[in-house]
């Protein structure tokens, strides 16, 4: 099974980190955060990849191109052809990475739409490039694989961004409660799709998170599964920061390897 990147996105709520570089790439103690959310899948069996670039594409292009220049030591030789020998290894010799430039302004919906033949009309996976979790895929395969419908889309239960008081109807202030988790639940990414989703994927201005998935719910095609672990995005500087606090803890839920 393929797993497929969404990482073409503008992610202006990062401008700090964005006016440079793609969202995906900025950096969880000196990896992208895309790499961390391959590492997490390839360590459980994915190393099929498909990133769907957009905005500075080239960014992420050039990383993957000069992959064993930036992990490994080297010796050039600067004659004419020059010649590189790479010294030692690295432990990501087994991926396979295509990197589809789906379209700076392209929806998510459209990304996916874009690289179809790359699929092979086969299942595959579908995650956002900037959330890490501790998912468990064979648990989230068993799932989509024992409701036969064409998609599955992993949902947790916040926590609350502020904490909530308690009040009684005289004002009175019963309890406090720092940050609860949240009745509802709300989408991760971490897809499973059968080729039938394409059927709903209209042009490059479907945004998947809209009528694509209303449809799906509407035709009974689609189940969530639901993950009770750790997730965390990383939609501005802050959550930037705390993940690389996690990380430099060496307590980040998400390293099973």
């Amino acid at each position: 099974m393929k797993a497929v990147l969404l990482a073409g996105g503008l992610g202006t709520r990062m401008r700090e980190e964005t006016e440079f570089r793609p969202k995906p790439m900025v950096e969880i103690g000196g990896r992208p955060v895309l790499w961390h959310i391959m590492k997490l899948l390839g360590q459980q069996g994915l190393d099929d990849f498909i990133v769907c670039a957009g905005y500075k594409n080239e960014i992420i292009k050039n990383y993957f191109l000069n992959y064993l220049a930036l992990n490994q030591d080297f010796t050039v030789n600067l004659g004419e052809p020059s010649r590189i020998e790479y010294h030692g290894s690295h432990d990501e010799s087994d991926w396979n990475v295509t990197v589809a430039d789906t379209g700076a302004a392209t929806m998510t919906g459209g990304r996916i739409r874009r690289i179809r033949s790359f699929v092979d009309g086969e299942r595959f996976l579908c995650t956002y490039g900037d959330g890490v979790a501790d998912i468990d895929l064979d648990a989230l395969l068993e799932f989509h694989k024992s409701h036969g419908r064409i998609a599955t889309m992993t949902a947790i239960q916040p926590q609350s961004r502020f904490g909530v008081i308690d009040i009684e109807e005289d004002g009175t202030v019963r309890r406090f409660k720092e940050k609860p988790q949240m009745d509802g639940w709300i989408n991760i990414g971490f897809f499973i799709f059968e080729p039938g989703i394409f059927d709903y994927l209209d042009d490059d201005t479907t945004v998947l998170e809209q009528a694509p998935l209303a449809r799906l719910a509407a035709d009974n095609q689609i189940a969530a599964y639901q993950h009770t672990g750790f997730w965390q995005p990383m939609d501005t500087f802050r959550e930037s920061q705390m993940l690389n606090e996690l990380w430099d803890s060496g307590k980040a839920p998400w390293r099973i390897w």
